[in-house]
């Protein structure tokens, strides 16, 4: 072999391992760019696609979160795999470490991650209804409307105006995508696994459903929020009045009729309104919860406390706490005082 074809053959040889190198960096890289984790939050970041949501704006997710180290390498692959054209609606939990092939395979799969909803100190439907679409897929007007006029709870025996005793709260997962129904029949087997036969029987003891129970409890919380110490007592008071026969003459019942919950003083006038919520003007529990109360506060309900009160009144010292009184005199010096109170405070409504 003469000189000049060795050099041929060498510089081919370099040639060709120059070339392969090459390739197999490529290779290697394309492969770290499939395969190598591109999640650099270090926790778990959640994406939402919606109904009809275009690719860029699940990308725009993404970045607004700082989830990926390399958007690009990340939207070059999902394209390939055809990700904008199959995009499923759902919550997705992207994990720490997590490759775009696997970011793309489970926004592709549909593999939802439930999310975790709360609901509790809402004094209103149309409230409820807006704080549950905040947390799931649901537009709340929707929401309200089914809930309004579902089978699910009339064939159960509820109203529209005591069907929101149903809704226990606490803190429940479901998918983000839940539809109306799916979420009413999830909020009923929660309501009946609530209702244990030890609360159901003590409710029977007590000469109430587990309805009333949870009406009941919604005025005892209205009463005080603050202070859970005392609703064993409040409910008391009421079950006295209504094991007497008497009117609950409750203010807060008052105040929701109204549905001006900034009042802290009811006028004279007020006990006139004309609602059947107006416990002043007619006797017996209202006809629907005016607040959500919590556990704690159906629980005092069922366990109320066994005294001799008939009548209570704010303390005014803004604890939160009332005086309570056995005698209409008691109650009414009792009265004054916080009257005082309210006077010397300013407080004209």
């Amino acid at each position: 072999m003469t000189p000049r074809t060795q050099k041929i053959v060498l510089y081919t040889a370099a040639a060709l391992f120059i070339t392969g190198a090459a390739a197999a960096y490529f290779g290697y890289a394309t492969y770290q760019k499939i395969v190598g984790p591109n999640v650099q939050s270090e926790n778990p970041a959640h994406i939402y696609v919606t109904e009809g949501a275009q690719f860029e704006q699940i990308v725009a997710q993404f970045d607004e979160q700082q989830i990926l180290r390399n958007t690009d390498g990340f939207t070059w692959w999902a394209k390939r795999q055809g990700l904008p054209d199959h995009l499923k609606r759902g919550h997705y939990l992207i994990e720490p470490g997590m490759s775009n092939r696997e970011i793309v395979n489970l926004l592709m799969s549909g593999r939802q991650t439930p999310v975790r909803i709360t609901f509790n100190n809402m004094r209103t439907k149309q409230d409820f209804a807006g704080r549950i679409a905040q947390q799931l897929d649901l537009d709340s007007a929707a929401l309200l409307g089914f809930l309004d006029t579902t089978s699910l709870f009339t064939k159960r025996g509820f109203t529209p105006d005591n069907y929101m005793t149903v809704f226990i709260p606490n803190t429940y997962e479901l998918y983000w995508t839940a539809t109306a129904s799916e979420f009413a029949e999830r909020m009923l087997k929660e309501h009946d696994a609530f209702w244990t036969a030890e609360r159901i029987n003590k409710a029977e003891k007590i000469g109430l459903t587990p309805t009333q129970v949870y009406v009941l409890a919604s005025i005892v919380y209205s009463e005080n929020e603050r202070a859970t110490d005392e609703a064993p007592r409040i409910a008391g008071v009421y079950m006295n009045r209504i094991n007497k026969g008497q009117k609950l003459e409750a203010d807060p019942t008052v105040i929701f009729a109204i549905g001006d919950f900034t009042i802290k003083r009811l006028l004279y006038a007020d006990l006139e309104i004309e609602s059947p919520y107006n416990t002043y003007k007619y006797p017996g529990l209202p006809p629907g919860p005016i607040h959500m109360p919590p556990i704690a506060y159906i629980d005092a309900v069922l366990n109320y406390e066994q005294h001799d009160y008939i009548f209570m009144c704010a303390n005014g010292d803004g604890s939160g706490y009332h005086l309570f009184a056995k005698t209409l005199d008691e109650h009414n010096r009792n009265r004054d005082i916080y009257i005082q109170t309210l006077n010397k405070k300013g407080i004209k409504r």
